[in-house]
Order: structure tokens, then sequence, then C-alpha cells
């Protein structure tokens, strides 16, 4: 690496030590999956679930009562307000709205008319000057942003392709250029971008006839196995077989024992893939403000999502649902399904329940199982379903229709009720011609208010994901490099906003956790990391909210080339932000 920086032969967190009345601890990170416990390889750490797919059925209000960590919680509803046409209503105040958790009302405690500035600027700051960013320099206001992402898991082949379709003949007749929107893939590898946020029209459709599809591995398994593997149908007892049944009979029934068994195992990894690749773009969006549209082209959602309250039941799973959940809401990302199956006929006449060993009506609950979890996930974030129609590209528009102009109301939450699970929320405007849609309420675990509890996992998502977390904004520079014997000693230094992760309600404590990891090839080739926490001085405190948090260290390398992920995480509140760097050493 070639640097024109001095090297500073001692490194420290410049700002903060003189600052702080408290203690840093030094940590050790593993580049481990973070949910199953296996081992990572880039963007790629999949590894199979063993736990069966019909272990699903848990409510999230099970387990012990809530102890929450942080002294407020504020939490954030944005609400889409229109008259009978669909037309956005303007000019509403604070006193218009009544918003209530769980049929008590709340006191509003802010809400601002949002109508998102169009443009087409990158998010990416890349790195002008040398200097590396996760986010761009003016990131105060909000945009009008959406999100495509074409689902190969859960999507039949043939669905795949009329998705595309409908999607290009949107692209070529309604969508404004001036609003980002950005086309992403999800495969059993995670979540690929097909092209970057800031594309125009043209761009995406020469993209889209380009791409191609894949046969997602649940279709190569009967509808019975699906159903098996969907928990609507039990393996054992196989419907109607019975002493004396048809020798064909006993002869499917063995076979499709084998069947359900391997359709449960990767109906259980998709889950997996599918809440992973949702995580990675909500973190890839949290530190960008305002609301965010996901247009997601499916064929389902991979478990039985049949109330607001369901969670997976298998327990990794079930933290790794919670936490995307979270962080969907967090960013404020609403979820617009599309069925890319189009208009569905009945299973009775369009075969699917033919030589099915559980009758007609086991296809059927499955179908209507996967339409009502589309549903449930698209009201649970402020969006809409669009199902059992041919016309997708209604649902496109809508999507981006939606983020143009919308309400940010807050209020604080009750941290008095210590009751875990999902908390219903109805936001309500008193006028006969207004139409009030928000996100139906949001999930409260241990999970959720006790950020400890996700600290490890965090990190290590974030060491693996595809894209870069936007929660905390971080900007980095090389500092050049010493020589060690046979290795190189690489200087870096990181800027945080003191604002970000300073909690001045509680004592001015911040306690933070930063991590460099440099890989080659995707394998691990040298970590650091520190934590950091205590008590800010207060006479410090506005210079450190000025000049913000200056963070020295190094890397310990042989010479090559390498893809340095540097992490920051607020343990107080578990904000994430990361920023992905290409580093040579000479």
């Amino acid at each position: 690496m070639r640097s024109t920086h001095r090297f500073h032969q001692k490194w420290m967190l410049l700002v903060l030590l003189s600052a702080l009345a408290g203690t840093a601890a030094a940590q050790s990170v593993t580049n481990t999956d973070p949910w199953t416990g296996g081992s990572g390889s880039g963007a790629t750490g999949l590894q199979p679930m063993s736990a069966p797919a019909t272990d699903i059925g848990h409510n999230a209000d099970e387990g012990q009562m809530l102890q929450f960590k942080s002294q407020t919680t504020l939490v954030q509803v944005p609400v889409i307000v229109t008259d009978k046409s669909g037309n956005h209503i303007h000019g509403l105040t604070k006193a218009d709205f009544t918003i209530l958790e769980n049929g008590k009302a709340q006191k509003i405690a802010t809400l601002e008319e949002i109508i998102p500035a169009s443009s087409n600027n990158t998010l990416v700051a890349g790195n002008p000057g040398g200097v590396f960013s996760n986010l761009t320099p003016d990131e105060s206001k909000p945009r009008s942003m959406t999100v495509l992402l074409l689902d190969q898991v859960n999507t039949p082949f043939l669905d795949q392709s009329y998705g595309r379709q409908q999607l290009i003949r949107y692209l070529a007749n309604h969508l404004d250029s001036s609003q980002p929107t950005g086309l992403m893939v999800l495969t059993n590898r995670g979540v690929t971008v097909l092209s970057p946020l800031d594309s125009d029209p043209a761009t995406l459709i020469t993209i889209l006839k380009k791409a191609t599809g894949k046969v997602s591995e649940m279709e190569t398994f009967s509808n019975d196995a699906k159903a098996v593997a969907a928990g609507q149908a039990q393996a054992s007892g196989l419907g109607g077989i019975r002493p004396g049944d048809s020798p064909e009979n006993r002869i499917r029934a063995f076979m499709l024992a084998a069947d359900a068994t391997n359709a449960t195992n990767i109906q259980s990894r998709a889950i997996e893939t599918t809440l992973r690749g949702l995580l990675s773009i909500a973190l890839s969006l949290t530190g960008v403000p305002g609301r965010k549209s996901l247009v997601w082209v499916t064929g389902s959602f991979p478990f039985d999502l049949d109330s607001f309250g369901s969670v997976p039941g298998d327990a990794n799973l079930r933290a790794l649902y919670e936490r995307t959940l979270n962080a969907l809401n967090d960013a404020q990302v609403s979820m617009y399904p599309v069925d890319a199956r189009g208009l569905l006929a009945d299973p009775m006449f369009a075969g699917d329940s033919m030589n099915s060993l559980f009758g007609p009506s086991v296809p059927d609950a499955l179908r209507q199982s996967t339409l009502v979890s589309l549903k449930n996930l698209a009201a649970m974030t402020g969006g809409v379903a669009y199902y059992n129609t041919n016309d997708l590209t209604s649902a496109f528009g809508r999507a981006a229709q939606d983020s143009s102009s919308y309400y940010s109301l807050t209020y604080y939450m009750d941290r008095r009720n210590t009751k875990p699970g999902w908390r219903k929320l109805q936001v309500e405007v008193p006028r006969k011609d207004a139409e009030v849609r928000a996100r139906a309420g949001y999930l409260v675990t241990d999970l959720a208010v006790n950020p400890e509890r996700t600290h490890k996992a965090d990190v290590e998502f974030a060491l693996i994901s595809p894209f870069e977390s936007t929660g905390i904004p971080i900007t980095e520079q090389w500092q050049g490099l010493l020589a060690d014997g046979t290795k190189r000693k690489v200087g870096f230094v990181l800027h945080v906003p003191a604002t970000d992760v300073v909690d001045e309600t509680d004592k001015n404590r911040i306690d933070v956790e930063f991590v460099a990891q440099a890989t080659n090839n995707g394998v691990p080739a040298g970590t650091v990391s520190q934590t950091i926490k205590g008590l800010i001085v207060p006479d410090t405190l506005a210079k450190l909210k000025a000049d913000g948090i200056i963070y020295n260290n190094v890397l310990n390398l042989p010479p090559g080339d390498y893809q340095v992920r540097f992490v920051v995480r607020d343990n107080l509140n578990g904000k994430i932000g990361s920023v992905i760097v290409p580093l040579t050493v000479n």
C-alpha cells in the first residue's frame, strides 16, 4: 500500500482516552456464521439448518418478562394518508392524528410531513481523496427510494421469468428517472446487487433483459412433500393410507417419507437465506433517512406467518427472524411482496391435488397459507401485498407512489409494559375522505430491548454481509505502513460522529466496539478489535460533538491484496455501521 500520510507509530483512541472516565477492553472476533455457528465465507457463509421446518408455530409472547436496558425508546411510525382516489393528503398536524398501541392512546412526541427529494445521486460516498465512507456527506434529507428484489429462492422458475417481464414493462412506461431505484436478486448464496440505487430505467431494463432465472430447490419436490415441509400435513399416517391400500400407494407413501425429510431441510435453509438477505438490505439502509419501499417479487414467504406474533420455532431461526423484523422497522423499510405466480387457479382444477396422498384440502391449505404470509408481512411493515393478479405493474407503481409523500410520527414506548410479544398499532385520522396506512405494529422481545443479546451476532454478520451497514456513519483513511519482519503494519483511522454514539440522557455514556478485519479471497488474514466504554467528561463533550470520535489502529498483514471491513457497533442501542475498503500491501 502506498500512502502520503504520516504513519502513527503510537496508535490509540486519540480523543476518547483523555475524555473518558471509564475502561477500554480489547476483544477478538472470529469469522463464523452469527446465527448457525458455522464458518462464514464472504457473503456466502450459509450452513444447512438441522431443525425441521415443521417446528414452526411458536408465538412471540412466549418467554420471560422484558428487561429494558435503555432509558427511553422512541417508536417511529411512517404513515401514509390518502383520499379515496389515492391522492396524498397534505398539511395535517399533530392534532389530526391519534395513535393507539394495543388499544391505548399514546402521546405523540413529534409529527413531520415528509416529501422526499428526488435525486439520482449515489448513496455511497466512494473514496474521494482516499477517504472511504458508508454514507454520502449529506444524508440529512429523506429520499424517495425503491428497492426491487427478485427472489430465486422461493419462486418457481417460470414465474421468475414472468416477474422480470412485468418489471420491464413497468420500467419502460412508468418509472421516474429521478427516483433512486435499485435492483437486487436473492439466490441460495445470498443477495447480489444487479444495479445500484442510482440506476436509470434504461440501465435497469438492460440488466433485466440479460438476467436469467434459476430453478428453486423447493419446486423439485411434490406438493405433498412441500405440504409436510410447510407444516400443512404430517408425514406420519399419510392421509388415507391404511391396511389394505394398494401396493402403489404404499410405495408412494414410502417415497414421500424420504422426500418430505429432504424438503423440510431445504425449506429451513430457504427461511435462513431469505431472512439473512432481508436483514442485509435493512442494515444497509438504516442510516439513510426516510421511508423506503422494498418490492419483493417472490412466490411465497418461506414459513407460515399465520399471525403477526408468529415466529419460527427453531431457536436460531427465531433469533434471526426477530432481528430481521426489527431491522426492517428501524430502517423504515416497507415490504411490498408481489406474488410472481400471478392469477392462481383453484387447486382442484389446477391439478395440484392430482395423485396427492392427502386429498385436495392440503394443497389448498398450502396455497392459502402462502398468501396469508405475504399479506401479514406487508401489513407488519406498512406495505401492501399483491397476489392473485396478472397485473404486477400496478404493484411496482404503488410502492413507488407510497414513498413520494408520508408523515413521520413518533412516540415514547411505555417501558412499564414488560410483557414480550406483538404490540398492535392503529393510526387514525378522523376525516371522512382519509384512508390511513401504517405498519400494523412491532415485535418486542428481549432480543429487541436488550442489544447485548445480539452483540456477537451483529458484528459477525457485518463482517460477512455483502453490503455495508449504515446505522452509524463511518469514514476511513489509510495512514501508511511500516515493515515488521515478513509483514507490514498498516495504519488506519476511523471517524465517527459523537452524536451517534454518546448517550447524553445517561450521563454521557458510551459503549462502542471497533473492529477491522482483512480478508484474502474470503479468508480472514488479520483482525483487530477494541471496545471503548465509560462516561464522557462533560467539559469534553462539546469538543467531541464538534470534532467527532477519531480511532487509530493498525493491521498486521503480509504483502497481498485484501478486502478490509471496518465495523463500529454502539452497544447501548445495537446500531451498527460498516465500510468495505480495498487494500493492497506491497
